[in-house]
Formats: structure tokens, sequence, C-alpha cells
């Protein structure tokens, strides 16, 4: 071997050690992987090929001279998974904290531009104690440069960031900007001013952890769409996230082949309680719908009242958004309008066609809602699904009241396929409250005021809460029995798989934000 042979073969594995043997065993103490082998568990076994492994940082600021590491605290490159191009970086908290400067965000940055260039995902795996401090601007320069990439990429590749450790600071917009947040319990957390920072402050006493851990962000500020127990689980829940989606925007999801046979469930007829005031749980209806085993729930645990995910019907990829009866009687408030304006957007930015259910009573009513800004947020879903140009289809299972009936998909805001099960209700508004306004004197003139209440209640039920009505004005193209559900679903989607419809000329729609 020659000398010079010899001095590569050192400076790769000079390389790979990252801030060496000692800070390796202190990341593993912690429960946590190394920067390669996140690296090498998400991709596919042999496909990475590194990018910038000999990189160095140029600052001799506050010692750093004496602190140089090949890679400079991040691992940047490409490979596969599942056999489909996959671009990322990983970075290396056994290296100076993992923390961000020049060098380390021009690799991140390269690794983006060639994403983009060449129509391929790209996966941070984010583990930093953020911007390099002695490095002062130039660290900040790094960050926004990596922000106009996560800008620019939007809408073009699918991005997806891992937060496996600290994300704190100016280090969150990063992860903020791109289409999908996955955490770690327990590892991982994202918040712009700290602890102490918030208890100077404002006096709050608070821990890291109850700040911006996985928790407080999957169920509260909604934040993060998946909170997972370990890295394994983030890692693998990266993978299968990946199977749904195409590799950019101008690709197709992926759908896998499937021959048709007898698609009848009959377990749908009995979903639906015969009291339309009784909760059920959606998630049956949307399991007894899709493919076995193919329903892929995002923001599983923030804004329950309505439930997003990814699923296969028929082979075919879709993205899901549904009403939930059983959480708050499925009404659209502040933070379930988000949840699904934002689901919207991004399946109809990457062709991936919507599949709604729709049991939705109203939006929740309050000063807190209108406080917080029920009208804007509300507009967000129906801007979303309005400008959706992929395939839309929508199965009214009950109660489609007012404008909520008209925001969740409805035939008026461009919906391809409108379907309604026979205890569908579509009205202005429930039978007892509608009863109350409309025949106000006659209740309160009759001898037995409750008695008459119930009496036109039971008129105004029998005019106006079924779907024929909405279907006799093709508002809702078919009613079907719940066990054809299935069945029509397949075929409507396969009838619109060459959908084409662009929106007007523009630079851009101004949703409200």
């Amino acid at each position: 071997m020659s000398n010079k042979t010899k001095e590569l073969e050192d400076r790769i594995a000079e390389a790979k050690l990252g801030g060496g043997e000692k800070r390796i065993a202190v990341q593993h103490s912690k429960g946590k992987l190394t920067a390669r082998e996140r690296v090498n568990l998400l991709l596919d076994e042999g496909s990475f090929e590194e990018i910038g492994m000999l990189v160095k940082h140029r600052s001799k600021n506050f010692g750093l001279d004496k602190q140089v590491f090949l890679g400079d605290g991040v691992v940047t490159g490409y490979g596969t998974v599942n056999g489909r191009l996959t671009y990322i970086f990983s970075q290396d908290f056994t290296v100076l904290g993992g923390s961000l400067a020049e060098a380390h965000a021009e690799k991140i940055c390269r690794v983006m531009d060639m994403a983009m260039k060449n129509g391929a995902p790209v996966i941070g795996l984010n583990d930093s104690g953020g911007a390099r401090i002695q490095e002062g601007v130039v660290s900040l320069g790094g960050y926004a440069d990596i922000f106009f990439k996560n800008t620019m990429a939007s809408g073009v590749v699918p991005q997806i960031s891992g937060i496996m450790g600290p994300c704190a600071g100016g280090a969150v917009y990063s992860p903020a900007l791109t289409d999908f947040i996955l955490m770690v319990e327990n590892t991982s957390y994202m918040f712009v001013t700290g602890p102490n920072v918030v208890k100077t402050v404002t006096n709050e006493e608070v821990t890291a952890e109850e700040l911006g851990g996985a928790s407080t962000h999957s169920t509260k500020s909604g934040v993060t769409h998946f909170s997972c127990g370990n890295e394994i689980e983030a890692i693998t829940n990266i993978k299968k996230l990946l199977s749904y989606i195409p590799q950019n925007c101008e690709e197709e999801p992926p759908n896998l082949d499937y021959e048709e046979g007898d698609e009848s469930r009959h377990k749908l007829n009995d979903i639906v309680p015969e009291n339309p005031n009784q909760p059920y749980d959606i998630k049956e209806v949307i399991e007894g719908v899709v493919d076995l085993n193919t329903f892929f729930e995002v923001h599983k645990n923030y804004a329950e009242n309505i439930v997003v995910g990814f699923a296969r019907i028929g082979g075919r990829s879709i993205g899901i958004v549904a009403n939930q009866p059983a959480v708050l009687a499925g009404v659209l408030d502040v933070e379930s309008s988000k949840k699904g304006a934002r689901f919207v957007r991004f399946c109809d930015a990457f062709n991936v066609p919507l599949l709604v259910f729709e049991d939705v009573p109203g939006f929740l009513p309050g000063t807190d809602q209108e406080w917080n800004a029920i009208i804007t947020n509300g507009a967000k879903l129906l801007y979303a699904f309005s400008e959706a140009t992929v395939p839309r289809i929508t199965v009214i299972t009950r109660k489609a009241y007012g404008g909520a009936y008209d925001v969740m998909n409805s035939k008026h805001i461009g919906a391809d396929m409108n379907y309604a099960w026979p205890t569908a209700e579509i009205a202005v508004m429930g039978a007892k409250g509608a009863a109350e306004i409309i025949f106000k004197n006659d209740i309160k003139q009759a001898d037995n005021p409750e008695e008459k209440w119930k009496e036109m209640e039971q008129l105004y039920s029998d005019m106006f809460a079924n779907p024929y009505r909405a279907a006799s004005r093709g508002y809702v193209d078919e009613v079907i029995k719940p066990h054809q559900t299935r069945e029509k679903l397949i075929r409507a989607f396969k009838m619109l798989e060459n959908k084409a419809e662009k929106l007007p000329k523009k630079k851009h729609g101004n949703i409200p934000l």
C-alpha cells in the first residue's frame, strides 16, 4: 500500500470516528445513535454515498484551530430507501455538539440543491446544540441559507425532519419549514427559547421536556407530526412515510398492483349508531374501507376531532381527512382546521388523491374559538380544499351541517365525487335547533310547548335530515349502502386518475394565515 493510499484511509477512518470513541460512548449512554448509525439504519444497506466527508471548518477564533474535525459535525450524502433515491443530512452531536457554522451549513445546502435538481426527497436528522458561537454571524448566515433552501424546496420535493436530540433557537425554523417532523420521546426537544430564558423572563419553572419535548409538541402545539418511542421507531416511520409519497411534485405517488375481487365490507353497515347523537369511531370506517393495515395516521395525538393520514385503496396511495365523532362530536375548531388544511395542502402539492369522510355538526362555538380566530383558521381548511386540484372524493356518513358542510370538500368547492350513506343528514343545522327557530311562535303558543317542539323537530328532520334533498339537486352524486363504499371508491379513484385541472394564472394565492 502506498503512503498516499494509507493517508487517505487514515483520513476516512478519522472522519468516521466523528468526535471520538469517548463522545460516541456518551451518545450511546443517552440512548441515542450516532449520526452514521442513523444514516445506515435509514438507507438501504450499502447504498449510502457520502459527500463532503473531508470538509473542515475555516475558523481560528476562540481555540477552534485546535478543534478541527473532518466532516465538520454533519454527515451528508445520498442513497436509497426501498430502492428509491433519497438525500440525507445527519448532524453529529459528538463533534462540537453538532453545532452549525459555515462549512456545516454549506454541506446541508449542497444536498438540498442536489435533491431539487434531481427530484428526490431530502431527510434531515437533527441533533445539534445550535449555532457555533465561536463563528459568530457566519453561523447565523448558515442558518438563513438553509431556511431559504427549505422554502425553495417546499412543494418541489418532500422534506422530512427527524429530531433526534436538541433543536433549539433559530435551528427550529428549518424543521418547521419542512413537510413532516418526527420527534423521539425523552431524548429530543424543540424550542425557540430554553427553560433558563423562560424562567428569567417570565419566572416560569419548566423542564426542557415539558417545554418542548415530543409529548408536548405532538399533543399541545402540533409542531411534530409523529411522537416516537425511540430512534429506531422514528426511522421506521420515516421509511413508511416515504412509501406513500412521490419523489417530487412532477411524479405520482407509488401505487401497488391490485386485482379487484369482492370489495363489499358488510361490517360498515353496523358502525353508525341509530341514535344520531351517539358517537362512534371514524377510524373503524377508515379501516373498513382502505386496504388491510395500510392506514398510517399523521398528527395522531393533536386535534383529535379530525383524523388525517395516508392509506391505500385498491393499491392506490391516498390521503384521508375525516371528522371524528368520538372527540368533541367531530366539530371543526381552530386546531383541527389548521391540522386538516396543512395535510390537504401537502397532498395537493405532491399529487396524492384525497378522500374525505364527513360527519360534522358545525364549528365549535365559544369566545375562546372566536378570539383565537376560528374565522381565519376555518378559512384555511376551506381554502386548502378549494385550491386542491388532485382527485377529491367525499363520503358523508352522518351529519353535514351548516358552513362546515361547505368546508369539508363539498361539491360546491370542487369535489369530484360526493357519496352519502342513508344515515347522512345534510342541513343548515340540527333538527332540534332548526325547529326552535322556525317554529318559535307555534311552539310558544301551543298548549304543550315541549310536545309541539318535538313534533316540529320531527317535521324538519323528515324534510331535511337525510341525503335525498341534496341528491335531488346533484350536490350528492349517489346515496350508497355503507358496504358498497370500498368498491365505489376504488372505481371512482381509477376513473379520476387522469384528472387534469389547473388554477387561474397568478403568482400565488393569499391563503389566510
